[in-house]
């Protein structure tokens, strides 16, 4: 058995219970059940439909994102989430390269690394050696003013932690900025890389070995054997190519408002919604949410 999940913004409830009705008839599903109204609702379904991506890509010209799930485990018991551009709306590496007046030009830099068209590690450290001279001091400075959460984040870390789920995030970012992170949305644990400092400046490189695609992947692997579950008992989620391993490897991979690339490689794909999406592939419903 399967689960058919429609889902929208919930800062502009769209979803008509025509679009989930008929949805559903045509996929000879069982009765809907609204997981908040306006903004998510499922229904089962005996078998994965043969036309799913034909409806998903029909459901997006209104707004709509579909995820097809199997119908069993689907509470999962560790997130694991990138940050930037995922759990907050911002590249932390952009905002800083901003303040030293190479913001355009790195920016270009973290989309085609972000794309898959560049290697990541090669494209991080780059990056960080223009921030060389940068005061260490405008890293509390750009979290404060420049950063903010992506809508939803809280209530997923804290709804899959009052279930008993770990969290962890992992970032190809920076531990000055996945520690606040972590602490502000409520994660178990953080891992990212290592701004060199020296004398109050960025000195312009980072600590060996970057985290990217594989430590990432690793991480994953890491924690499910530290908590002794199963991978399929893992929830990732993420936007950019260093993304793909722990999405492609966890049971259910999320592209978050991701690069193209990225979602084509996807099952559970969320264009239109915000983070409390993937409590609804879950199966949670609006009276189960943690603010």
């Amino acid at each position: 058995m399967f689960v058919a999940v429609l889902m929208t913004d919930p800062a502009a409830p769209g979803l008509e219970r025509t679009t989930v009705e008929s949805l559903r008839n045509a996929w000879g599903g069982g009765d809907a059940r609204w997981l908040q109204p306006g903004v998510a609702a499922e229904f089962p379904v005996a078998a994965m439909p043969s036309n799913r991506w034909q409806v998903w890509e029909d459901l997006q010209a209104l707004k709509v994102d579909l995820a097809v799930v199997p119908a069993g485990g689907r509470r999962k018991k560790l997130l694991l989430a990138d940050m930037d551009s995922t759990m907050i709306r911002q590249e932390c590496i952009d905002e800083l390269a901003d303040e030293a007046g190479v913001g355009e030009y790195v920016a270009g830099i973290t989309r085609r690394a972000m794309n898959g068209e560049l290697n990541f590690e090669s494209a991080l450290r780059e990056r960080v050696g223009l921030l060389k001279g940068l005061s260490a001091s405008v890293i509390d400075r750009v979290f404060e003013t420049r950063i903010q959460y992506m809508p939803g984040g809280r209530a997923l870390v804290q709804t899959m932690k009052a279930h008993g789920a770990r969290a962890a995030l992992v970032s190809g970012g920076f531990t000055a900025f996945t520690e606040k992170v972590a602490a502000g949305l409520g994660f178990d644990e953080h891992r990212a890389n290592v701004l060199h400092v020296a004398e109050g400046a960025l000195i312009g490189t980072v600590a060996e070995p970057i985290l990217g695609r594989e430590a990432k992947l690793a991480a994953l692997e890491e924690i499910c054997a530290r908590l002794g579950i199963e991978v399929a008992e893992a929830m990732a989620v993420g936007d950019g190519a260093n993304d793909l391993g722990m999405l492609k490897r966890a049971d259910a991979g999320v592209a978050l408002h991701a690069k193209p690339v990225v979602a084509a490689e996807c099952d559970i794909r969320i264009n239109h919604g915000d983070l409390t999406a993937l409590l609804f592939v879950q199966g949670y419903a609006e009276d189960e949410i943690r603010a």
